[in-house]
């Protein structure tokens, strides 16, 4: 896979499909992560004097102009970063970006409006999406890939415009793939994966692959009610997934036949609604009340947890295990993500969700190996899935 190091670009315009899928609250970003991940190859293309032109997407607008979706304040923000005016076009392929890109000087830096406002870009029929892909295209001389939450999808920047420029990854991309291939290859063990999040049918592609390759399975999050479930505990009024019990009841038959070590919470913070200042307290995992729902993994849990990645060399964590963003049931997830750090593992918090809450509870991004910016892309990554857009990249 050719790096942007292996491209001419100086006085060139470069499509740079860029994530910057960044949360926003009453249209302020809440979150900035994923912009200041762009910033290294965005620096690199303009010390090699390109013009560069970001592409990206923010939320679900189906195709449609929705201006709570607009990448404005996005453009903001990364002039504020880059320290540069960012010239931010208020179409994707129309007046305006040609105009942006057209007015680029070497080193100038643009951002086309939300790729997703485009019916094209989401397109399963190939000729709607190569119609986009084409207009794209002329935009620009040479395509960098530089998304990585994105790669998954076979949408039109992704996986079409690479196929019509001269094509190469972008750090970030680079950067994930290195990083995803020593969870795949030559592990360094004991391996120890911790997954959270809200539902077990998320992570299913994910649990089938790694009870083959990991040694213990942390789970928390939501999901984990379903897993208690199986087990034929009560669970309250927690999230579960009733189609799912038996694909898990499965799950746990074949780690104890492999050898690998299924690790569930001991105890949950449980409570009487889904609020901050609900009531709420500890309870046994195994006795949650009836009326009650849970919404983190207790203190033992988080201690033992602790202690199941406390001799990992390895770490791979995707989803909170609970409700982080409420104090009451953060602690679990900072329980973990500590014990991540404590480990000396290289450590690697997958995810978008794991990010912001690294982030959210004050922890120090550089105590972590590496924070991913794509949950879904390493997800299939790891369950051995073909990833559209890193195969436009290597042909």
């Amino acid at each position: 896979m050719r790096t942007i190091d292996d491209l001419d670009v100086a006085g060139r315009r470069v499509l740079v499909r860029a994530d910057l899928n960044v949360p926003l609250q009453d249209g302020a970003i809440t979150d900035d992560g994923r912009i200041r991940a762009s910033l290294p190859t965005i620096q690199a293309l303009r010390a090699k004097g390109a013009k560069v032109i970001v592409c990206a997407h923010l939320g679900r607008p189906k195709g449609q102009v929705k201006p709570e979706f607009s990448l404005a304040p996005v453009a903001g923000r990364l002039g504020e970063l880059l320290g540069t005016d960012v010239a931010f076009a208020s179409d994707v392929v129309g007046d305006s970006a040609r105009a942006a890109a057209e007015g680029l000087a070497d080193g100038g830096v643009a951002l086309l409006e939300n790729l997703r406002f485009e019916p094209g870009e989401t397109s399963k029929d190939d000729a709607e999406r190569g119609a986009l892909a084409d207009r794209l295209a002329a935009l620009a001389e040479v395509y960098v890939g530089d998304g990585f939450g994105a790669v998954h999808r076979k949408h039109a920047s992704v996986y079409d415009v690479p196929q019509r420029l001269p094509h190469a990854a972008g750090g970030l991309i680079a950067a994930e793939v290195a990083v995803l291939k020593k969870l795949t290859e030559d592990v360094e063990r004991p391996y120890a994966v911790a997954l959270g999040g809200s539902k077990v049918s998320d992570k299913l592609g994910v649990i089938d692959s790694l009870l083959g390759k990991a040694d213990r399975i942390l789970i928390g999050g939501g999901m984990v009610f379903t897993f208690l479930k199986a087990q034929g505990h009560e669970v309250g009024k927690s999230l579960l997934e009733e189609d799912q019990l038996d694909t898990v009841r499965g799950y746990l038959r074949r780690a104890e036949e492999a050898g690998v070590e299924f690790v569930l919470p001991v105890d949950i913070v449980a409570a009487t609604a889904f609020a901050a200042d609900a009531d709420h307290g500890v309870v046994a995992a195994d006795a949650i009340p009836s009326d009650r729902l849970g919404l983190d993994i207790g203190p033992e849990s988080g201690k033992l947890f602790a202690s199941r990645l406390a001799d990992a060399r390895t770490v791979f964590w995707n989803g909170p295990m609970g409700v982080f963003e409420m104090e009451p049931y953060s602690h679990g997830t900072r329980a973990v993500a500590q014990g991540l750090i404590d480990s000396g593992a290289f450590t690697v918090v997958g995810g978008g969700d794991s990010a912001a809450a690294v982030r959210q509870l004050g922890f120090d991004e550089a105590a972590f190996s590496h924070i991913s910016t794509g949950g879904g892309a390493s997800l299939e990554y790891l369950e051995g899935k073909t990833l559209p857009g890193l195969q436009a990249l290597e042909d």
